[in-house]
């Protein structure tokens, strides 16, 4: 009797093991620690956001901010970077899901989506086809942004170009306005398509011939760039440091709020390049070893409000891509021709596309001998 009951106990056992092991991932699910990990640009979110989502969830929300997307690329391909919620640029967030270092989405767990601009969607399909890994934070453009009266006291007789970009790309410019500072982005997939877009060449091409003119154009402006910034130059915009930066949209356009607030008496305005400027859609991705995903889906959701979303771009000047968010929206900034554009300037505007290794390592070697001088 004594073994049988043995054996009973000892199957019983078993059974509750093997019960234990097929609910387990559901529980974990479940009970996932109340932690976040976000990885984001700076300047890039509402006062607000984390501190309401986090009474809301009772998730604590560890926030860390970069400025160019090489670097976020370098940590998601070392990996175990602890991050559960990481924003790159929709082009290399699309080499990142190629590489296997992103999770897939599970869009039932993301209801907000309804919210999403159909528009929006199709564009970040194009690099994410089914949208399976990228969810649009905030999208702009690449652009060149001015401190009105300094450049034009250091043009002198000089009238504004017809085309913004030659504010930057024509030494006849550029060397006048080496007195009052220029910035340029510190990126090499900033930089270079910008100068292969002003050469009227493809900025994300994969053709090397393609950028045969790219070294000679930095070359001839390199001496009149005082300054490489990808967050530093909005206060120094702000405070009358520079005059004119290759610079985001809204960040310029937070530069100029920054001023306003700060009576700094600097008047700053985003350009609208006669031949358009480089869109970019940076995204929410969900890297493939985060260690809380089901925190991941919680923000990405929230984030998805139509007032949350409105929130980001009443204060980073950026517009969302929430279609139902608009109302939300302070007129001011609903009304600013810089931050929602009209269809025909968007019509201008060039939409990114998918770079190989190739030419990654092509636009950071010009870039470098663009940056060092040599």
């Amino acid at each position: 009797m004594k073994s049988k009951a043995a054996l009973q106990f000892l199957f019983a056992s078993i059974a509750v093991g093997v019960a234990a092991l097929t609910v387990a991932p559901s529980v974990m699910a479940q009970e996932e620690e109340k932690v976040l990990n976000v990885y984001n640009w700076s300047d890039y979110i509402a006062d607000d956001t984390i501190a309401n989502f986090e009474k809301e969830t009772g998730i604590k929300v560890r926030y860390d901010n970069f400025d160019n997307n090489e670097i976020v690329h370098a940590k998601l391909v070392a990996g175990k970077t602890g991050y559960d919620i990481v924003v790159p640029s929709s082009f290399w967030a699309k080499i990142q899901a190629d590489g296997g270092l992103l999770r897939k989405l599970d869009k039932s767990k993301i209801p907000n989506l309804v919210h999403m601009d159909p528009e929006v969607q199709k564009t970040i399909a194009k690099l994410d086809p089914g949208n399976q890994y990228m969810v649009n934070w905030m999208w702009g453009y690449t652009t060149v942004g001015i401190n009105v009266d300094e450049v034009q006291a250091a043009l002198g007789g000089l009238p504004m170009p017809e085309n913004a970009w030659d504010l930057i790309f024509k030494p006849e410019y550029l060397s006048k306005l080496k007195s009052c500072g220029v910035s340029f982005l510190d990126s090499p997939t900033e930089v270079v398509p910008a100068a292969l877009h002003y050469l009227g060449k493809d900025p994300s091409s994969n053709n090397p011939a393609d950028y045969t003119g790219v070294a000679p154009l930095l070359k001839s402006i390199r001496p009149y760039v005082t300054l490489f910034s990808s967050s530093g130059y909005i206060n120094d915009l702000a405070s009358g440091s520079i005059c004119v930066a290759l610079g985001w949209s809204g960040d310029i356009n937070i530069a100029r709020q920054r001023a306003i607030e700060g009576k700094t008496g600097q008047n700053i305005e985003a350009l609208l390049p006669k031949t358009g400027g480089l869109l970019f859609f940076d995204v929410m991705v969900i890297p493939a070893d985060a260690p809380h995903p089901e925190n991941a889906y919680k923000w990405i959701n929230y984030i998805l409000r139509p007032e949350v979303d409105a929130s980001l771009t009443n204060k980073v000047f950026y517009a969302n891509p929430n279609k139902d968010s608009k109302k939300f929206v302070k007129p001011e900034v609903a009304n600013n021709p810089t931050v929602f554009l009209s269809d025909a300037e968007m019509k201008k505007m060039i939409a990114p596309g998918a770079l190989n290794n190739d030419t990654r390592r092509t636009m950071t070697r010009l870039y470098t001998s663009f940056k060092t001088g040599l």
